[in-house]
């Protein structure tokens, strides 16, 4: 898995969001810089979890959908005659 990537935006809107967080639950007040840091830290040590259950979930969900497909083709064979 490569490292995360996150856009410019994405990562402004976390630190925001973050910030935010420690300013209203923890009453600190945090810098950008601080909250990017810590951006990093989780992107690197949380973000392979948060990946590989999105894995499992994506895998899940696409086990159910061929047993779909599954089920529909088998719905779509034709009888043999009979022999007599």
């Amino acid at each position: 898995m490569s490292d995360i990537k996150l856009s410019k935006e994405d990562h402004a809107w976390l630190a925001e969001r973050i910030q935010s967080y420690f300013n209203s639950e923890l009453d600190q007040d945090i810098g950008n810089m601080d909250a990017g840091f810590l951006i990093d830290f989780f992107a690197e040590t949380a973000g392979p979890v948060f990946y590989n259950q999105g894995l499992r979930d994506a895998q899940v969900l696409l086990s159910r959908k061929l047993e779909d497909v599954t089920d529909e083709l088998s719905a779509m064979e034709k009888l043999l005659p009979s022999k007599r």
